[in-house]
């Protein structure tokens, strides 16, 4: 599977983790989070995969976290219901989310980007 980059256009930290993927010659397909976010099950392997919990998955910053007031509701639901969410709406998710199916990165760290894409000329 090549890389794939799901980002959203007008986000600084997505726009740098473009910038850093080019800069390195690292081809990449992108994916607009907002108008094709990743599937329940794109998700859940996303999730498996990187070996973090689920709420490393929301976007935690974001003004629609807030607004749905999800730092506490995401203490009663259950992983399935919170990928269901994260699914219904990119805004929701952690951004840029990078994966190649063996490894995925949330959100932009040069460092991590480095060690994760940085050889995938």
């Amino acid at each position: 599977m090549s890389i794939v980059m799901y980002e959203y256009p007008k986000c600084g930290t997505c726009r740098n983790a473009v910038k850093y993927l080019q800069q390195h010659g690292v081809s990449f397909e992108d994916h607009h989070i907002v108008e094709t976010p990743p599937s329940i099950e794109q998700l859940r392997q996303m999730v498996n995969i990187s070996g973090l919990p689920i709420q490393k998955f929301f976007n935690a910053s974001g003004k629609k976290y807030r607004e749905l007031g999800l730092s506490q509701k995401l203490k009663e639901m259950t992983d399935d219901e919170k990928l269901a969410l994260l699914a219904s709406d990119g805004m929701l998710i952690k951004r840029p989310l990078v994966t190649d199916g063996k490894k995925v990165t949330v959100g932009f760290k040069e460092d991590e980007f480095e060690t994760n894409w940085g050889s995938q000329k």
